[in-house]
């Protein structure tokens, strides 16, 4: 077959290679993208400081091996006594080579090619969840829902400027073209714009229903899904006029208890993705209409807090362990650590390497990816 191959003209010849192709044939050398792992990292305690849902640390899965466990990375972030401390964020820098985990008391820095700790810094007022800019090079860290945020140069965790809209700093994103941070503090219903060159205060979007609470933006950065106390569901504001836009509430389900919450974009936007911890479920919803329309939802082995995605969209991360396959919407796998125990944490992300090399960095929060 190749002797024969060798005498065609080189049309032919290019028609043969395609119908190898076809056939099942593969090169011996893989494209690119097959040499790139995929894993996601787990920071635990990651359910306030409850060492039950994984104990203490990072905790490592391979997410092309059907989310098995790798390895544990030796944490800090500890009292005066040695107990663990609650992690409140995490974020990484593919640039950098660096992962940063927050408790409330500090920020530590990992080396991503060696797990080593770099450094662990603690601020003024505390630690909350932070957001770190597209190019992996700065982070907003806000204190612990106290009245201000830290800017920090990611490398060093060194403080370059502070922003205090003094909302009771809680949660934070930061948007894709890197001009604009969100920050939102549980003592205010509004949510406050930053502008990341001259870190000021720029505008407000809101008031909302209430305070809010977890909280997401499209890639545009045109608009913003908020959670809000008492509330099942979420509510929509305009980023760029600062208009709330509608108040949406999952329907068909008892509200219960609703100060747990979480809400994420799929990376395509097409669907938001809601936790309801009273009734142990994620509503879907299309975001492709607005107001967006409730289509689904997915059983959940434990109460959810918290909601993220894996890079491509495929899988959805609640912060119960349950992998969940986002086309089918059935459970593809739970999270178990090296003894096989439940692992369960509102602070993770994907993390993507090519040989020892990070390459790729998700987020925290389901954010949406459309430009």
């Amino acid at each position: 077959m190749f002797s024969f191959c060798l005498r065609m003209r080189p049309a032919c010849l290019f028609a043969a290679i395609a119908f190898l192709a076809d056939s099942g044939f593969s090169s011996a050398v893989p494209p690119a993208e097959k040499s790139e792992r995929h894993f996601l990292y787990v920071a635990v305690p990651g359910i306030r400081d409850d060492l039950r849902f994984g104990g203490h640390g990072v905790l490592v899965f391979d997410i092309d091996d059907g989310h098995k466990f790798v390895r544990r990375i030796k944490s800090a972030g500890v009292d005066e006594h040695g107990k663990p401390i609650n992690v409140k964020g995490v974020c990484a820098s593919a640039s950098l080579k660096r992962l940063f985990v927050s408790t409330i008391q500090s920020l530590i820095c990992f080396d991503l090619t060696t797990d080593a700790i770099l450094w662990e810094k603690k601020y003024a007022g505390g630690c909350d969840r932070m957001a770190i800019s597209p190019d992996g090079k700065i982070i907003y860290q806000p204190s612990f829902e106290r009245d201000h945020w830290h800017v920090l140069d990611a490398a060093t965790g060194d403080v370059i400027a502070r922003v205090a809209p003094n909302p009771g700093a809680h949660n934070t994103n930061y948007g894709a073209d890197g001009k604009e941070a969100y920050l939102a503090g549980l003592r205010s219903s509004e949510l406050v714009v930053a502008n990341t060159a001259s870190h000021t205060v720029t505008r407000k979007v809101g008031p909302f229903g209430g305070a809010i609470r977890p909280f997401t933006v499209n890639g545009s950065q045109t608009l913003g899904f908020m959670c809000v106390n008492n509330l099942l569901g979420f509510e929509v504001g305009d980023l760029r006029t600062g208009k709330v836009l509608h108040r949406v509430e999952v329907r068909g389900f008892e509200k219960g208890n609703v100060t747990r919450h979480g809400i994420g974009l799929t990376p395509d936007e097409k669907e938001i993705w809601v936790c309801d911890a009273h009734n142990k479920r994620m509503h879907i919803f299309d975001a492709t209409v607005m107001p967006p329309k409730q289509v689904a939802s997915v059983e959940l082995r434990d109460e959810p807090g918290w909601i993220a995605f894996s890079i491509d969209g495929r899988f959805a991360y609640p912060s119960t362990g349950d992998v969940i396959d986002v086309a089918s919407r059935k459970i593809a796998a739970q999270l178990t650590d090296e003894k096989g125990a439940a692992v369960e944490s509102e602070k993770l992300l994907e993390i993507d390497f090519a040989g020892n090399e990070p390459v790729r960095a998700g987020c925290q929060f389901g954010v949406g990816m459309k430009r």
